[in-house]
């Protein structure tokens, strides 16, 4: 029997403050002076200690922004992941410090799906009621909803542009104001907020004590401006009393609209629950925002700990500023003015260069690294499809060190990928294979006819092919070969072209055997004479490179590819 104690209300309160999250002791207020201490069935956790979770171990590591350091994840139900991430606030056009976060995001998500077999259930809130959207809309002289509706398709089509998958579902605030609502009546009635006579209602961070801060400690910050009504200068707004020329609905506590914070709370909590194993968002997002949803989530479920792992991503910069890219700083490059000078596979190899939750510097070093390392990748994978065609003669090749270097790169990879999705290391793994390879593809002018190994090569190819279409990068760059030529129509000239350069080539190279009773002398003239065939065939090779198509020469033979050609002008930004 658990005991039932008369106490001091001052005494009461404190024990109501310390308890209330508690995994092991649940209170209950029979009288205003009598608690009842009872196991509680809650949330688990205790405290601002974290702790691990039950259930499914991935056998991955995660950096967890809870403990500041690597942790086990462990989900609640085996092969499923539970997601939730803070979605864009549609007021202006997005810019590539929210592209670097989702696309970051996006490989992770593609790494647990592909790799790790997990089922990951991604939610994103779509803020579409906020103070700068108000403003924005007055500035216009058009409604909020049109402009936020107007912002929110632009955003998905840049995310489309990226290759960034869509959620399983994007949820709008605007569409879930009575969830909202209710869920801010539950934190009332567990005496965690409170509503002001002017229509306001605030969390009430002094009725949990010392658990506010779990992802960034305490601090002295004076919380966001509001009313003198206010207990303490830290609580912050779940409902917004109506004010005039803006949006409002209706609530127990008059006509008003939600707070930031509340927002991703009810949403996430509506679709999960009161359990969720990952949240994620930039790192400028965990304080106040995610400090404040966990404090939300805690105080309505009652439960010590919501969210089982945070993960947040650095910011981008501009290279030489200690400031990140921002619409409020006015630094920013636009998601569209980008893509017109750089394509979607450039950005998402110019992320996998650092990693994920690492700043990030933006420059045309950076991105040109970026570019070089695309540009290795696919000279090495037409040198490949050349020598396995027979158009590429090498030395005899070392089949068994390179079929030996292809297991030890698959294993590195998934070993990197498992600890904390280490894309930099997965890139250079990837990067020493192609080195490998290539050691083994240097042309020789005369066959020695050793035994071909084209098989390995297409092994490396398929590997590397599907490892990058893991990551979200298309080596094929299928999309873009469609809106070039659907039919292959160009694909097929260049083709013939270059066989017909290739023709050309190999006659004018040629040594023709001298008639009977020619005399010696005449074979320097006949070689003079087909000089300009060979500067003809060197000229078009020199104008096809301009317009994007190159041919190299190997021997008697000749290989060919297509690179993306830019408008002029566009090759920097």
């Amino acid at each position: 029997m658990w005991p039932c104690i008369t106490i001091f209300r001052p005494l009461l309160l404190k024990l109501r403050c310390r308890y209330a999250f508690s995994k092991d002791i649940q209170l209950t207020l029979v009288s205003p002076s009598k608690l009842i201490f009872r196991p509680s069935a809650s949330c688990t956790g205790v405290g601002k200690k974290w702790t691990r979770p039950t259930g499914y171990d991935t056998g991955l590591k995660t950096y967890n922004s809870l403990t500041k350091q690597k942790e086990p994840l462990v989900l609640a139900k085996e092969g499923i992941a539970t997601w939730y991430s803070c979605g864009p606030t549609v007021y202006d056009h997005a810019h590539l410090g929210h592209a670097c976060s989702y696309v970051r995001f996006d490989i992770i998500q593609r790494v647990l799906s592909r790799v790790f077999g997990i089922n990951v259930i991604h939610v994103m809130v779509i803020t579409d009621i906020d103070d700068k959207i108000i403003r924005r809309a007055l500035e216009k002289s058009i409604s909020p909803t049109v402009l936020a509706r107007m912002y929110e398709e632009e955003f998905k089509n840049d995310m489309l542009a990226l290759k960034v998958l869509p959620p399983a579902v994007y949820l709008r605030v605007t569409e879930n104001i009575p969830q909202i609502v209710a869920f801010i009546e539950g934190i009332i009635r567990n005496e965690h907020a409170y509503a002001t006579k002017q229509g306001d209602v605030y969390f009430d961070i002094g009725s949990i004590g010392d658990r506010y801060g779990k992802l960034m400690g305490a601090r002295d910050a004076a919380g966001e401006p509001g009313d003198t009504e206010k207990r303490d200068s830290r609580d912050f707004a779940l409902w917004k009393a109506s004010k005039p020329q803006e949006p409002s609905w209706e609530s127990p506590w008059g006509k008003g609209r939600p707070g930031w914070h509340i927002e991703c709370s009810t949403i996430a909590s509506s679709v999960f629950g009161s359990q969720l194993d990952i949240h994620s968002g930039g790192v400028d997002l965990a304080f106040p925002h995610h400090e404040n949803e966990i404090a939300q989530c805690e105080a309505y479920h009652q439960c010590g700990q919501w969210g089982n792992y945070f993960l947040h991503s650095g910011h981008l910069h501009l290279k030489g500023s200690a400031e990140k890219m921002s619409k409020s700083l006015n630094n920013y490059i636009s998601i569209k003015d980008f893509l017109e000078s750089y394509s979607a596979n450039e950005f998402r190899m110019f992320c996998l260069l650092t990693k994920y939750r690492s700043a990030i510097d933006y420059s045309d070093a950076s991105l040109n690294e970026a570019q070089s390392s695309l540009a290795t990748i696919t000279a090495f994978t037409h040198d490949a499809q050349a020598y396995m065609r027979g158009q590429l003669q090498c030395q005899a090749v070392q089949e068994g060190a390179l079929w030996e270097r292809l297991a030890e790169t698959k294993a590195n990879v998934v070993r990197a990928l498992a600890d904390d999705f280490d894309t930099p290391r997965v890139v250079n793994a990837i990067m020493s294979l192609v080195y490998h390879g290539n050691r083994h593809l240097q042309p020789v002018t005369k066959p020695d006819r050793s035994p071909r190994s084209p098989a390995v090569f297409g092994a490396f190819l398929t590997y590397i092919r599907e490892v990058f279409d893991v990551l979200g990068v298309d080596l094929l760059d299928r999309k873009e070969a469609h809106s070039v030529d659907s039919s292959g129509t160009l694909e097929n000239v260049v083709e013939q072209l270059a066989r017909f350069r290739s023709d050309v080539r190999a006659f004018a190279l040629s040594v023709e055997d001298m008639p009977p009773g020619e005399p010696a002398h005449a074979s320097p003239r006949q070689r003079s004479e087909k000089l300009p065939l060979l500067k003809a065939c060197d000229t078009l090779r020199k104008d096809l490179a301009s317009m994007g198509v190159h041919i190299r020469d190997r021997g008697p033979n000749s290989t060919w590819e297509i690179s993306q050609k830019r408008p002029a002008g566009q090759d920097k930004k």
